[in-house]
């Protein structure tokens, strides 16, 4: 019996997705893992959709098909994920890196006046590292400072500094926010954790049982590290320094409650590309 054809299995794979409640992604997704299991770029598979698929690979594909439709994340079965012009190592140790979360790096690039002044930036619980890093890659003479309490996150981070060619730029430091930190910075940007912890268990298999809590918990309402990260922006930034922060997109409103009450009065709401409250910004004084 002849092998089927890759196109065969492509489709065969996309409906086990969809099975599996993936919907929409099932396609891009069986795409993105044919990839992987046969080592073949988009351009190179589109070209051989029509050969057999030898049996090695095919079981490749079937055993990274069970791990996605078991809703494991994508990003962790391939081990990397897109972000912003960069390609970031990703583990259960971080967040996967978002699209929304580019809002951020777009504010923070649209706050500095000089992309080629010689900027200090600090980021607040990088996780993977990606704002700091997405900020670096476009500020050729800034430097920054990421902190994260997590060891495991710390370690991801300075990998994917290496990975881009940037770990000469980037200091890392294991701290609670920005605990023992003293220097002043230019920018200060953060996606702290904002998800209410009773929201937490009705989202997606793919971020309750596969992302790191410490980095998804915000509280009883979301809410609970903005007043102490806007204290530590009073503390940390330079005067005239900026200060962008990643928020949910219901909580605009709120946080810039809350930002006004720790004495930015020129705080200001950031959309995303789906038009929704997805950063704040304000200035130092």
């Amino acid at each position: 019996m002849s092998a089927p054809a890759r196109r065969e299995a492509l489709r065969a794979g996309a409906a086990r997705l969809r099975a599996a409640g993936l919907g929409d992604e099932a396609e891009g997704d069986a795409r993105r893992l044919m990839e992987v299991a046969s080592g073949l770029d988009g351009a190179s598979l589109l070209a051989r959709l029509n050969a057999p698929m030898p049996g090695e690979e095919a079981a490749r594909f079937d055993a990274l098909l069970a791990r996605r439709a078991a809703r494991e994340p994508l990003s962790h079965i391939i081990g990397s994920v897109g972000f912003w012009t960069l390609d970031l190592i990703v583990t259960r140790d971080v967040l996967t890196p978002r699209p929304d979360t580019e809002t951020v790096v777009e504010a923070a690039l649209a706050a500095a006046a000089d992309r080629n002044a010689p900027l200090e930036i600090l980021d607040i619980a990088t996780g993977s590292g990606a704002i700091a890093l997405a900020l670096l890659s476009e500020l050729p003479n800034a430097r920054a400072v990421a902190t994260d309490l997590s060891a495991g996150a710390l370690a991801v981070a300075r990998d994917n500094a290496a990975h881009n060619g940037l770990a000469d730029r980037i200091g890392f430091i294991e701290t609670s926010w920005a605990d023992g930190v003293d220097s002043r910075f230019d920018l200060v940007v953060s996606n702290p954790p904002y998800i209410a912890s009773a929201v937490i268990e009705t989202l997606a298999p793919e971020v309750k049982d596969h992302e790191p809590r410490l980095a998804l918990d915000g509280g009883p309402d979301g809410l609970a590290p903005y007043p102490h990260l806007f204290a530590e922006a009073k503390r940390l930034l330079k005067a005239g320094g900026a200060a962008v922060f990643e928020i949910g997109y219901d909580q605009g409103h709120a946080a810039l409650s809350l930002a006004r009450a720790a004495g930015f009065g020129n705080a200001a709401l950031r959309r995303d590309l789906g038009g929704r409250h997805r950063a704040l910004v304000f200035r130092q004084g």
